[in-house]
């Protein structure tokens, strides 16, 4: 059997992020936000106090890196599992009751899907408040869609299958059916979007902090310290390099995992099938 190299990359790169993420809670080499004016635009160096540099505060690089690592994943990961809870449930609903819900449910979707995901993020933010808070209501109802849509066209391609309509034939509730027999179909594809998803919730996370209505100083995000970046890129370009090969590895390592995934849970087994 080949080795998954989408897998097998994308965890790798995952775990740098983790191991990044665990490392903040544990120590970091300096306090985040603290700033000295005196240790402006000093450059990265692994034989210097401050390995990545400091930037126009006199702030440690890497410690607000590693700080960014906490808001970044929180908010991708409560963001993308109540977007996908609300959705499931929005999917599930319109798919076994039909007729006038799904109608209703159905064309909501669409009216979301209609939206790219960074634009409706920003007419959601704009409307709610800037801020962690704010980024994962708008991130999550940008997530609802993908989830509700997935799960309908599951259902409605199930539902006509022989264990489907046994289980019918004997009496068994929707609700018995829906967490017996749906769930269980589901759940690989449940599972590849839900990695999948994570990548998108940190493109869209890193995309509002850059534009300044994600999270708001003096804390750090990744998005945000690309955007403070910005006028000092010609002379100081490794303001940039840090936070932006952060982005990358997080976005790659999960769209990578997703895609190794999909491989292994649904191609291998509809091949088997």
């Amino acid at each position: 059997m080949k080795k998954n190299i989408s897998l097998i990359l994308g965890i790798i790169l995952v775990f740098i992020i983790l191991g990044i993420w665990v490392l903040s809670f544990v120590r970091m080499p300096y306090n985040p936000n603290e700033m000295n004016i005196s240790n402006r635009f000093l450059g990265p160096g692994l034989d210097r106090d401050h390995v990545l540099g400091t930037d126009n505060f006199g702030r440690d690089i890497l410690s607000r890196i590693m700080y960014g690592s906490r808001n970044v994943l929180l908010v991708a990961l409560v963001s993308v599992t109540l977007g996908s809870l609300v959705g499931i449930f929005l999917g599930a609903l319109a798919a076994i009751l039909k007729g006038p819900v799904e109608k209703i449910i159905m064309r909501i979707m669409d009216g979301l899907m209609a939206f790219p995901g960074i634009l409706l993020a920003m007419m959601l933010v704009a409307v709610l408040e800037r801020g962690i808070k704010g980024s994962i209501a708008a991130i999550s109802i940008f997530m609802v869609p993908v989830f509700s849509r997935l799960v309908y066209s599951m259902i409605l391609d199930t539902e006509n299958l022989l264990y489907i309509k046994a289980a019918k034939s004997y009496g068994s509730s929707k609700k018995q059916i829906f967490f017996k027999h749906y769930i269980p179909a589901m759940l690989p594809r449940l599972i590849t979007q839900f990695s999948s998803s994570m990548g998108s919730a940190v493109m869209i996370e890193t995309s509002l902090s850059f534009l300044g209505l994600g999270i708001q100083p003096p804390y750090a995000s990744w998005g945000l310290m690309l955007s403070e970046s910005r006028q000092f890129f010609l002379n100081y370009p490794y303001l940039a390099v840090a936070p932006g090969i952060a982005i990358i590895i997080t976005i790659l390592g999960f769209n990578l995992i997703g895609d190794g995934l999909n491989d292994i849970l649904i191609n291998r087994g509809s091949n088997h099938e």
